[in-house]
């Protein structure tokens, strides 16, 4: 039995307001620290400035990597190309559907009352390339695939994912 494995990975949207932040306490930081050459106060302020940038850089580059390896789907999220961090497991089995967002197959889906997971790149395309997954529990996942790990679920459990 051979196992399929696809892997897929999306950057998401840089927000406006995390790039304006990075920047922001970057600069400050500069300014503290040689304010701090003349003043205590001024090193402390530069440290929690420096802190607050690190923090905000890390925020402000992310990447999902999805991961389709023996019926489940992995998604890693990677911060700043430096960290990962393990967002969520679902197995196929325990997929109700798989379909694009504007699907008229989710309507019956779409006034739950559930949690969303948002993993994709954040914008509307066009062609908006984003798949809406309710998993059993009444958990949405918002997910961005190729075209090989959509084969791959729908080999797996082919009514529950649809391309249309």
């Amino acid at each position: 039995m051979s196992d399929t494995y696809v892997e897929c990975l999306v950057a998401r949207k840089p927000s406006v307001i995390l790039t304006f932040l990075k920047i922001l306490l970057t600069m400050l930081t500069v300014v503290f620290v040689l304010f701090g050459l003349f003043n205590i106060w001024g090193l402390l302020i530069a440290v929690v400035t420096g802190v607050g940038a690190y923090f905000a850089t890390m925020n402000a580059n992310i990447e999902y990597e999805y991961l389709y390896l023996e019926r489940e789907i992995t998604v890693d999220k990677v911060m700043a190309k430096s960290r990962r961090k393990k967002a969520g497991t679902f197995a196929v089995e325990q997929m109700e559907i798989l379909a694009p967002i504007g699907s008229h197959r989710l309507d019956s889906y779409r006034n739950m009352n559930t949690k969303t997971l948002d993993y994709s790149s954040g914008t509307a395309a066009q062609p908006d390339r984003r798949y809406m997954m309710v998993y059993s529990g009444g958990v949405k996942v918002i997910l961005e695939p190729n075209e090989e790990m959509l084969r791959a679920i729908q080999s797996v459990a082919p009514r529950k994912v649809y391309t249309d």
